[in-house]
């Protein structure tokens, strides 16, 4: 059944799912595809305005890990290692919560929220990443952070550029 989502950006699109949405190409996120294989698309919602958080989104609609076929477990470990590595060397990230919600509205995704020293305020456990996002979508909308947070975008585009996974 479709529905009514608002974008970061204000647009207003109905769509049946949203991740099917953005991975077939049929909406770009803002900020644009920061990977894209034929069984994975990476990307930022910018909704939650984190430099450096990543959503790991497969292609095909399922929403459990256990649903992955083998190519994709293969490719998705070294797609979590390779932007891990480059958030890590590029923009200085020192510390992520992987988050999967098999529960999801949408289908199987990985967020890779990074920990900067402003969200310790928020605690030191999975139990502080929601007032995170939610602080980061309400308070951190500003012109100069969104420009830091497409400046991140655009440096792991750089940094995953020729990468291959090493599937079977």
């Amino acid at each position: 059944m479709p529905r009514h989502v608002t974008l970061a950006d204000g647009r207003s699109v109905e769509v049946e799912c949203l991740s099917c949405t953005l991975t077939s190409g049929l909406i770009t996120p803002t900020g644009g595809v920061i990977y894209e294989s034929s069984n994975f698309h990476v990307h930022q919602d910018v909704a939650y305005p984190i430099k450096g958080l990543v959503i790991l989104a497969a292609k095909r609609h399922f929403y459990c890990m256990d649903e992955l076929k083998e190519e994709e477990r293969f490719e998705y470990i070294s797609l979590i290692h390779k932007i891990r590595q480059e958030q890590r060397a590029r923009l200085g990230i020192e510390k992520v919560y992987y988050f999967n919600n098999e529960d999801t509205t949408h289908h199987f995704h990985l967020w890779m929220v990074p920990r900067y020293e402003w969200m310790y305020h928020f605690g030191n456990s999975v139990e502080s990443l929601r007032p995170v996002l939610l602080h980061a979508r309400s308070n951190m909308n500003d012109e100069d952070n969104m420009k830091s947070v497409i400046e991140g975008i655009n440096i792991l585009r750089d940094g995953l550029k020729g990468f291959v996974s090493n599937t079977r």
